[in-house]
């Protein structure tokens, strides 16, 4: 018989006391080694998590790294539906992460049931749904995409191909945009891509008149109407990188500066204000996960990520045909 832990099933984590005169770096470090385990951190996470994480990067990107080592215990620090991605990809392994409250509010604007009455509506039509998705979702879906890739795999079909896609509303719009097809949109969005306000933009735009404003596509179109670049997470990084502006307004999650602001320590990095008091806008799912949660996760292995059989196979298959057409394309 399964013993079900219900205090952990409502708190989320497990929050046995910690030895505060531990140094929690180097026994996460032991632990590890000892339990041959990969720790995979997104790039939204604290910095402090980020520096201790074997990988660091989008949710997608992540997964596919663990899915290549030969780690027996994967822990993803990030939200459920990237550790669900993680368990995916990797159904033999043991997959955890510090919070299983942390969710997402993309994720949460599509529940799987009301999906599949949408889904009924056009019977005709080909699912596209964005990788920030439930295991369920991705399982009703023909092809999966990512931020990076989602322009080009409408592309990649026939220009009579009718096309659903979800769940979030201002990435679908961009690549209604940028494609000019007729895509049928679900109606979800992300809360910090959704807030964030475009007149303390245009005032720290005149305050920084040489920086480039660079935003992510789950932004508001408003918003992507004034960005010299709209990428991924990953897309924003490497454009930092390679681009020969001194300082960026970003408009994402705000924990992509401190990986900006490691990779070029000479340029200045400006976190796009939200709509709110705040300075910046931080997830707050993301920021439940903790080093404290992190290293008892790892110790006591949970939570831990299940998903039925049927499930993890229905949604590989959509995972799957993604990373057929990217490498077809080059991607």
């Amino acid at each position: 018989m399964e013993i079900v832990n219900y205090e952990l099933q409502a708190k989320g984590y497990n929050d046995a006391p910690i030895d505060p005169s531990l140094d929690l770096v180097a026994e996460i470090q032991r632990l590890k080694k000892e339990k041959n385990a990969v720790i995979l951190a997104h790039y939204y996470q604290e910095s402090e998590i980020q520096d201790i994480a074997d990988y660091i990067g989008d949710s997608l990107g992540l997964s596919q790294e663990a899915a290549k080592t030969d780690a027996d215990l994967i822990v993803f620090a990030g939200v459920h539906f990237m550790a669900e991605t993680a368990k995916i990809l990797s159904p033999t392994k043991k997959v955890i992460l510090p919070d299983a409250k942390a969710g997402c509010s993309l994720s949460d604007s599509c529940p799987p049931h009301l999906f599949a009455k949408f889904k009924e509506q056009y019977p005709d039509h080909l699912v596209i749904t964005y990788v920030n998705c439930t295991a369920e979702l991705k399982a009703l879906s023909d092809i999966v995409c990512t931020s990076s890739n989602a322009v080009q795999i409408v592309e990649s079909l026939p220009i009579d191909q009718k096309i659903i896609f979800g769940p979030d509303r201002n990435l679908g719009a961009y690549v209604k945009k940028k494609t000019g097809r007729d895509l049928v949109l679900w109606n979800g969005a992300c809360m910090v891509h959704e807030i964030f306000s475009q007149d303390k933009i245009d005032r720290l735009k005149s305050e920084y008149p040489e920086a480039k404003f660079i935003a992510h596509p789950e932004c508001e179109d408003h918003i992507l109407a004034k960005a010299d670049y709209v990428g991924s997470t990953a897309g924003m990084l490497k454009f930092t990188q390679t681009d020969s502006a001194q300082s960026y307004i970003v408009a994402t999650e705000s924990g992509i500066l401190y990986q900006m602001q490691k990779a070029s320590p000479e340029k200045t990095f400006i976190p796009a204000p939200p709509n709110n008091a705040c300075a910046c806008n931080d997830c707050p799912h993301m920021k439940l996960n903790t080093l404290e949660k992190l290293y008892n996760c790892l110790k006591y292995e949970s939570p831990e990520i299940l998903l039925p059989e049927d499930v993890i196979l229905r949604a590989q298959r959509p995972i799957e045909r993604m990373l057929e057409i990217s490498a077809s394309l080059g991607l």
